[in-house]
């Protein structure tokens, strides 16, 4: 399984997903400075994937920070990377994690803290794997043997530190012997169906299919989908699901044809500070997305663009929310909070 990112002693080291499934490219990142950019750019996404690369980044700010000026270039580390992308919850979570542990050792030598802040980043690292593995056996039993999962842009290991949210479902779904396939949705318009999920399905041998978006509703209601699963980037306290652009329209597609849609996501991607999905930031991206393709214009030049990164997919097209404390059912306001609850012994017990 691709190794998404890596501390060493040379630097953060990460996959660039830009360059994937052309060749495998690897960027050390040398400074915050570098995490920010390969967060804002798209060299490393996914929730859990750009929490973790969050907690490096301030990790790595501090190794080169001076004694005298702690505390302005720590609050000026935790700014730059929080300001890169808006709408995955896991940047701000990992970012405040690290805030509370920096409070806690800031009495300390610059050594001391410097240590700290690089043992607690590793951890969340061995962490994200261990809990995307629990929310694999926790949905695996959810996947409907000998039939096709539907699965829209790119929630596997590549997103996380390692084996996958939605992916990790297929994943243990596979291990435990299940006979199923893929479909991937392209997920225009940064493709990362195509070019990412596709590529870490053939990585472990496991049958994909890759579909334009707009087939989706062609094949839900064909019943040969058993099911779909999905990634998340933030998840309000009722339930509501904000995911790549295009989840939302594979959901209500899903809900007409009968066919369960569920969302894996960690409980750290839980937003329960949001009553609902229409308090959640949505990130616009570059028109360069959409009017071209490998830099090929695709478009009539002057193109008036819209270019939404996320959208919303109401509670009441959630079949279910695969977590690593278990799996949520609507009421969700009241089986989120519930699962929210065991976090604190969740992270220990990793």
């Amino acid at each position: 399984m691709v190794e998404t990112i890596q501390w060493t002693n040379d630097g953060v080291v990460m996959i660039d997903q830009t360059r994937l499934p052309r060749e495998e490219v690897f960027v050390t990142c040398r400074t915050y400075q570098n995490v920010a950019h390969a967060i804002r750019t798209m060299i490393i996404r996914g929730a859990p994937a750009i929490g973790v690369a969050a907690g490096m980044g301030v990790a790595l700010g501090v190794l080169h920070a001076n004694e005298a000026t702690l505390d302005s270039e720590f609050e000026t580390i935790c700014n730059t990377l929080a300001a890169t992308r808006p709408t995955a919850v896991n940047l701000f979570w990992a970012i405040d994690r690290m805030k509370k542990i920096f409070a806690g050792v800031r009495s300390q030598g610059l050594q001391a803290i410097r240590d700290v802040l690089v043992r607690e980043a590793k951890q969340m690292y061995l962490e994200d794997i261990a809990i995307n593995r629990a929310i694999g056996r926790n949905g695996a039993h959810l996947i409907p043997n000998g039939k096709t999962v539907l699965t829209h842009c790119n929630a596997g290991a590549l997103a996380t530190a390692g084996y996958g949210t939605a992916l990790g479902v297929i994943r243990a779904a596979v291990e435990s012997g299940k006979n199923i396939d893929v479909f991937a949705d392209e997920t225009r318009p940064f493709l990362q169906g195509a070019r990412l999920t596709v590529w870490e399905l053939q990585q472990d041998n496991i049958a994909a299919t890759l579909i334009t978006d707009n087939m989706a509703g062609h094949f839900l209601k064909s019943g040969k989908i058993g099911c779909v699963v999905v990634g998340a980037d933030r998840i309000a306290g009722n339930g509501d699901v904000a995911n790549k652009i295009g989840t939302y329209s594979v959901a209500v597609l899903a809900k007409e044809n009968s066919v369960p849609f569920y969302v894996a996501a960690p409980v750290s991607t839980l937003d329960l500070t949001l009553a609902s999905g229409d308090q959640i930031p949505i990130e616009e991206r570059a028109a360069a997305e959409v009017v071209q393709v490998g830099g090929v214009p695709l478009a009539p030049e002057g193109t008036s663009v819209r270019n939404p990164a996320f959208d919303v997919t109401p509670a009441r097209y959630v079949t279910a929310i695969i977590t690593e404390q278990g799996i949520a059912e609507a009421p969700y306001e009241q089986s989120l909070k519930r699962l929210a609850s065991g976090v604190a012994h969740a992270r220990m017990a990793v």
